[in-house]
This record gives C-alpha cells, structure tokens and sequence, in this order.
C-alpha cells in the first residue's frame, strides 16, 4: 500500500516539463542504443552500462564507500571513452547532423528494382569472367571523409557503364565505385582497411576494403572476387558470400527501400515501425533517470537578495532619494531546480506607470519576479516599499566647461567655449535652480599644444535629466596664445 502511495505522488508530480525530459533523454538513449548494437565497441558500452546500474544501486542502498569509489571512476572515464569510442562518436554526430538532410529525391520502388538488378546482374557478369569488383552503396552515413582518390563521375547506374570502370584496362579499376541511389557518383575510390579481417582467413585486398567501409559506415559493399569468381557482401561489420544473383538482388532491393525515402512512404511511420525493442528499453530507462535523478520528494527553501527595477517611469517625473534598491526573496522548490537557476537574472520589476506627486505605497508580490515555473515565490522581505516621486520642471542652464592642470609653458589661454552653450534640463520640483550647476568632463589642459577643438560629455548632478532623455554632444573649442 505504501509503495502504491508513493507511486501515485511521483505520478501527480509529474509536469510537462517532466515528460519534456524524459523524451529527450529517451530519444538519446535509443541514438545509441541503434546506433552501438552494430559495432564492436558495443561490448564496452555494455561494461560501461553495468558500472552505471552498479552505481545507482549504491546510491539507492547508501553504499557510501562504492558510491564514492565509482564517481572517481567515471571522473577519469569520460576521457577514456573519447579515444575508445574515437570512431563511433564521429560517426554518431555525423549521422545527427544527417538527420535534418532533405538532399535526397523520392524515388519509386520501380526504379529501385530496376537500379538493384542492374548492380546484381552486373556482379554476376563480373563474376563469371572472373574480373574483381568493389560497387559501394552508400546509406545514411556520410562517406567522404573515408574514401581517398577517386574521380567524380555521377552517371546513372547501367551495366555497360559498370562493367566499363572494373575493365581490367580502365583507369581506376582496381579502386571502388560509390553509387547513391541510382547514380554513381565516383569511381576508382580508396578504401580503409579493416583491422578485423583475420576472422574470415586469407582474403583479398578488396574485401579488406570492403570490410573495412563496413565497419565504419552503413553503407553496403558488393564485392567481387577475381581468383575465385565469388560475389561477397560487407554490411554491418559482416563478410558474408552471396550464392547467387537472386540472392543479392533481394537483399540490395531491402537495403534502398530501407534507406531511400519513397513518395509512398512517410519517415515518421517507418521510425515508429523500426526498432521497437530499443524504444521500450530507451523509454524505460529515461524513466529509471528520472525517477532516480530528477525526481525529488523534498522541497527546499533558499533567500535571494533581488534587485528592484523601477519601470515605466514618465520621462516628466522623478523618484526621489531615498530609494530602495533591492528586496530579500525567499524561493522554494526541488534541489535540482536551484542548480539550474542563474541568480544574475533574478530581478524584481516595479511599473511605475501611474505615479502621483507624492510618497505612495507599493505591495510586492511573486508576479513581479521572474522566476522559472519549477519554484515559486514563498515570501518578499519587505513585501512593501515606498516610492516618493516628483513631477520634474523645465529650466534651461549654461554648460560650464571644466578644466584641470594649466597649460604647457609658454602658452596661455585665450578663449574657451561650449557648443551648444546651454541645455534645457528637468529638474525635481523640491530643488532650486541655483543650486544646479551643468558642467563637462574635466579637460586635461595639460595636453593640449595647440588651439583644438574637442569633444566633451555633460556630467548631470542628481535630480536633473535631459529632456528627450539624451545627452547632446558638446563642441569644446579651446584657443591658445603663445605668452
């Protein structure tokens, strides 16, 4: 009852931000779950998993000496795994960035076939003359960072044009041939060896080659071979010899209709259709996370000094000192939301739209903070404050040009004036006029040489502003005379 209890809250707390999560984490997990279930280092993705449900099993039965232990362990592993998974990992993110590619044109199962017997037939042909062959079809991955040499050709795929490039007397017959689709894209290609050949005995160069795209890509490599006349496939880190043209046929005409997008298919529906053994698993264990990482039962409270920003403030008014300039606030929510949270972005905003002539008292609620939907606001320390605003008057005042230090020896100073001359200013209604001064920024006159004319910016004393809320350049022009 108590385990129903607590299932049943984890459900209720439950968010969209929640599901939102486990989606991701889940579509990740399937991406290498598909993505390893080929390769070979999928033996050490396996170690690696069972480390990590040793380590959650510690954490969940307070094995403190084992927890710690494996925490320093995947420290120093996440480097590991870049050199381990060197391979892998730029395959994978090139197969990520191949996911939003739109290159490819629909094509109708009739012009597969037809392109698959072609490529079958022509094995056959090449087969029976005993003359060696390498036809690369390229799936989803990106090849060209494996291939080496080569010659761009993109023709479409024909038996004479085929058998033309492996012509023992034809330029780059020995190299490979990549076809994408119904065309062939380049001839007389290189390809990486494979460095796990020795399984299937004493084999050529081309299938070495062959193997060696395999374990690399998923592209599919028709081999064939000249001493014995034998057809052989490459796919999926597999050497495996083909008995007959048929055979072949059938399974070149499942790789493009696995591979090519078809106006009858739609890739939404073919992804649902694949791998539903991998989704469960990868749902599953998002679930397991997030129940084991994201999920907290306890609710914590935390204080936050938060700035207030006075907005909206009509250019013809003023808030007069003193003036609160930041609040205490207390927040509440899950530990793991407070790990996300940048306090720099914490502020507290004030609408000061509707003022009045005089000190007005304004309620601080949670509506004026902006925090993030996974905490709420529990309290504002004060949870007042007390604006006093005046409206501002206009007066015009002379711009005073300041200076500091004397002039260079030998000269002296004749003139210096302000363009414009003066400025019309607002200032609070409480101030008087004469006690305002309009001044620059101190001129050096120290390293001025010769009669110039500079550029200089008004310094406003407190409680005046500009009217249009713009500071204008001023035009200082100094004349000097030798003494």
């Amino acid at each position: 009852m108590a385990f129903l209890d607590n299932a049943l809250s984890v459900v209720r707390s439950i968010r969209v931000q929640d599901i939102l999560d486990v989606i991701i984490i889940a579509l990740m997990i399937f991406a290498l779950l598909t993505w390893f279930k080929t390769r070979a280092s999928r033996f050490v993705l396996i170690g690696i998993t069972l480390l990590g449900g040793v380590y959650l099993a510690a954490r969940f039965f307070q094995l403190y000496l084992t927890t710690i232990v494996l925490q320093g362990f995947f420290a120093i592993l996440l480097f590991v795994l870049v050199v381990i998974f060197q391979e892998d990992l730029r395959g994978f993110f090139e197969r990520l960035a191949m996911l939003g590619n739109i290159g490819k044109k629909f094509s109708s199962l009739a012009g597969l076939k037809s392109t698959t017997e072609i490529i079958a037939q022509t094995a056959a042909n090449l087969a029976k003359k005993k003359i060696g062959a390498l036809m690369v079809l390229q799936g989803t991955d990106p090849l060209e960072r494996h291939l080496n040499g080569g010659t761009h050709l993109n023709g479409l795929v024909s038996e004479p044009l085929l058998e033309s490039l492996f012509d023992p007397h034809s330029i780059g017959h020995d190299g490979a041939v990549i076809i994408d689709g119904d065309r062939v894209t380049k001839f007389g290609c290189h390809l990486p060896l494979s460095v796990n050949s020795s399984k299937y005995g004493n084999i050529g160069l081309r299938h070495t080659a062959a193997l060696g795209l395999a374990e690399r890509s998923d592209a599919m490599c028709v081999v064939v071979s000249e001493e014995r006349g034998t057809i052989s496939l490459a796919y999926q880190e597999n050497l495996t010899v083909i008995p007959s043209a048929a055979a072949l046929h059938e399974i070149l005409e499942q790789f493009y209709i696995r591979n090519t997008p078809t106006k009858n298919s739609h890739p939404a529906l073919n992804w649902l259709k694949e791998n539903t053994l991998e989704k469960i698993i990868a749902l599953v264990m998002a679930c397991f996370l997030w129940v084991a990482f994201g999920y907290q039962r306890d609710i914590v409270r935390r204080d936050f000094v938060v700035p207030i920003e006075y907005k909206n403030v009509p250019h013809n008014w003023q808030i007069d000192e003193p003036q609160t300039m930041e609040t205490k606030v207390i927040l509440q929510g899950p530990d793991q939301a407070f790990r996300l949270l940048d306090e720099r972005s914490l502020k507290l905003s004030l609408d000061l739209t509707d003022v009045v002539n005089r000190k007005r008292e304004f309620d601080l609620t949670a509506n004026m903070i902006n925090v993030p939907s996974s905490l709420k606001v529990a309290d504002i320390i004060p949870s007042k404050v007390y604006v006093n605003t005046s409206k501002s008057i206009s007066w015009t005042f002379p711009i005073h040009v300041k200076t500091q230090n004397a002039l260079p020896g030998g000269l002296a100073l004749q003139k210096i004036s302000a363009t414009p001359s003066k400025l019309r200013v607002l200032i609070a209604s409480q101030v008087k006029p004469e006690q305002i001064k309009l001044e620059t920024e101190p001129i050096d006159l120290q390293k001025i040489f010769f009669t110039t004319t500079l550029d200089a910016k008004i310094l406003l004393p407190p409680n005046v502003s500009t009217v249009d809320g713009q500071l204008p350049v001023v035009r200082v022009f100094i004349k000097v005379k030798s003494k």
